[in-house]
């Protein structure tokens, strides 16, 4: 009797540890889904060619200025992504694509979430400040300020959000430049060019693709019923048309070669005529199309731009 006795308390003993085992996990796992990983892949990519592109000299960058230039800009960044979800944790709940959030299913606490976003973006801050450089430090600490208090309440007040939200969305290049030079060459401000227009295209297949869902939650990233497929075509069109020139801005000013200019008109008409083709259709399928090929587009022009600088 004492035997299955003591056999059932170290039973509850270890079911109780299984379960608290998987609630750390769950947790642990909820904090790395708050930083957003998958936006923080392309953020590190950009900031790395930045640097490289800026770096003086040899092809060969210093591997802890480019390490700490990196790992400040997603402390930032991830930070931001943290504070931006418990911001729209209510709104998140009515969504499908974000209905299975940390914050949303309980894994992570509102509390929690808020001292962990606070906490690294302002170590994030204070890395690059000491670790690259102040220009660096304040361009990141700006961009999280407005990417918190200007865009993300306006998602809800007016479709010109997605305007707003590129000037920060498009200034990982500007802190990779930074930190390299601790100033904002023209290379830095093209790259940024780059970026911002990209964005727009890349949003709006992910708006068109979730409308009903953005509708639901009472995010106006697209207008009134009558007026939003001529919005989405405009800002899918225009930027990725846009995007020909100022791809080309480092083959014309000798900055790469004839790979990288090929290459670039290449990507850059392909994602032109894909935009294209999602203005003339608006289905989820042509959004979808042009969802990855924005993914598809960032790393390889940013890759051919790296591979034939001169």
């Amino acid at each position: 009797m004492a035997t299955d006795s003591t056999l059932r308390i170290i039973q509850e003993e270890e079911a109780t540890a299984a379960i608290g085992s998987r609630a750390a996990t769950r947790f642990l796992a909820g904090l790395w889904a708050l930083t957003k990983p998958e936006i923080n892949f392309l953020i590190a990519i950009t900031v790395l060619v930045s640097f490289l592109l800026a770096h003086q000299g040899s092809h060969l960058a210093p591997v802890f200025p480019v390490f700490n230039a990196i790992l400040g800009t997603l402390l930032v960044s991830s930070g931001a992504a943290a504070l931006n979800q418990f911001m729209e944790r209510r709104f998140d709940s009515r969504m499908r694509r974000t209905a299975r959030r940390p914050l949303v299913i309980g894994d992570v606490t509102p509390r929690t979430a808020l001292l962990f976003g606070m906490t690294i973006s302002i170590l994030g801050v204070i890395y690059l400040g000491l670790w690259a450089n102040p220009l660096s430090s304040l361009i990141a600490g700006l961009t999280s300020v407005m990417y918190l208090a200007v865009y993300t309440p306006l998602k809800r007040i007016t479709p010109l959000c997605t305007v707003i939200g590129a000037i920060p969305g498009a200034a990982p290049p500007l802190i990779g430049w930074a930190a390299a030079t601790g100033t904002l060459g023209h290379g830095a401000l093209t790259l940024y060019a780059m970026l911002f227009l990209w964005q727009f295209p890349h949003f709006m297949a992910i708006a068109w693709m979730y409308r009903d869902d953005y509708e639901r939650a009472g995010y106006r990233v697209l207008p009134s019923f009558r007026g939003r497929r001529l919005f989405a075509a405009l800002q899918a069109t225009v930027p990725s048309a846009l995007i020909i020139p100022v791809s080309l801005i480092p083959a014309i000013g000798n900055e790469a070669g004839i790979v990288y200019l090929t290459g670039a008109i290449a990507l850059a008409l392909g994602f032109a005529l894909l935009s294209i083709r999602f203005a003339r259709n608006t289905t989820n399928l042509a959004a979808r199309q042009l969802l990855f090929a924005s993914i598809m587009y960032l790393p390889m022009i940013l890759a051919l731009l790296l591979l034939d600088r001169r």
